[in-house]
């Protein structure tokens, strides 16, 4: 893989984690059309690699929230800090279910099927479209609203579904606030990211070849970078009731991906 191909997947990657328009779909189509036969054989490492990244500029847009529930946990009593992260625990629950379980069945869905993106973004529209009709409150988030929200982000785990959109229409069509919704989707996949790699690491599963250390490289800042953009710009989109014109903008790529794939 070259470093502009590495660039533009980051920054695909990077913006796309947030904003509502599925990062794996986009990832999916994106090594489609470049059509570099190198990206299949270093997709896991380049992946969780860009994965990373966008974690890490989760932690550094939330760094004041993220030291706040560290202090809170670190109290050793229940506390407002100590129950938002249970909440987070149980989003998980679905998730991780589906990555032990049916994790065969998922990787065959990332084989580059371009149809499956395509119908896949339009159903992440109508959630987009519906969210943003949605209005907006003060309720907080409850347990019971943070396992269903759960169940929508492992449902966005096939590609083409988005994980933001997924989780923030979910949370915000169970009456939650706009910003709060915005807030618990983004710090929910942190711990995810870090246990699938984790994962993959004691599992032996990623390869590193020393060749790719600046493709990598490239790749990881240009991810970090664009989701330190993203991230916040995606709060600010969130509070404004802004979502339609994503819903937009993945019917017409959902469209477009479904005809190239009939051709």
């Amino acid at each position: 893989m070259d470093i502009i191909d590495s660039i533009i997947l980051g920054i695909i990657q990077g913006l796309t984690e947030f904003l509502p328009v599925s990062s794996s779909g986009h990832l999916e189509l994106g090594k489609a059309i470049l059509g570099d036969e190198s990206i299949p054989k270093e997709s896991l490492l380049f992946t969780v690699v860009l994965h990373f990244a966008t974690a890490l500029s989760t932690i550094v847009v939330f760094r004041k929230d993220v030291w706040s529930i560290l202090k809170g946990i670190l109290k050793f009593q229940w506390n407002e800090d100590l129950e938002f992260v249970s909440k987070i625990a149980l989003s998980m629950l679905p998730a991780v279910a589906v990555g032990l379980f049916f994790e065969e069945q998922l990787e065959k869905l990332f084989g580059g099927n371009i149809l499956l993106v395509g119908c896949m973004l339009i159903v992440t529209a109508i959630l987009l479209f519906s969210a943003d009709r949605a209005k907006d409150t003060s309720k907080k988030i409850s347990f019971k609203n943070a396992f269903i929200i759960g169940v929508s982000q492992a449902i966005a785990m096939i590609p083409g579904i988005s994980r933001s959109g997924a989780t923030i229409s979910t949370s915000v069509l169970l009456g939650n606030d706009k910003t709060k919704a915005a807030r618990f989707s983004f710090l929910m996949v942190v711990p995810l990211i870090f246990g699938k790699i984790a994962k993959d690491i004691v599992g032996g599963e990623l390869t590193y070849d020393s060749g790719n250390f600046t493709s990598l490289s490239v790749g990881f800042l240009a991810a970090f970078i664009s989701g330190l953009f993203a991230c916040t710009w995606m709060i600010s989109i969130v509070k404004k009731s802004k979502l339609i014109y994503f819903s937009i903008y993945c019917v017409i790529v959902g469209i477009i991906a479904i005809i190239i794939s009939l051709i």
